[in-house]
């Protein structure tokens, strides 16, 4: 099957949505525990930065993300008319 206009710019717009959410993620699960030494002078709420993101802070990004990542592919989908039907 033959790939039109329309599909490659679908296609291009949601992978670099995806890399970039998967950065974002890759973030906030390695890097900051990789500097969890030296983001120890950080606190929020009294609790050291690493250990907040590690305990709450990561919970929450992963949320975010799956809820933007939603919330921009019904767009998408909606822009090239690929959505589904609303019945």
């Amino acid at each position: 099957m033959q790939l039109t206009e329309k599909h490659k710019q679908y296609w291009k717009k949601n992978s670099r949505l995806t890399a970039w959410l998967l950065v974002i993620w890759f973030v906030a699960t390695f890097v900051i525990g990789w500097y969890a030494r030296e983001l120890q002078s950080i606190t929020i709420l009294g609790f050291p930065f690493p250990f907040y993101i590690d305990a709450q802070g990561a919970l929450l990004v992963y949320v975010i993300l799956v809820g933007y990542y939603a919330y921009r592919m019904d767009q998408l989908d909606r822009e090239f008319d690929v959505h589904e039907d609303d019945n």
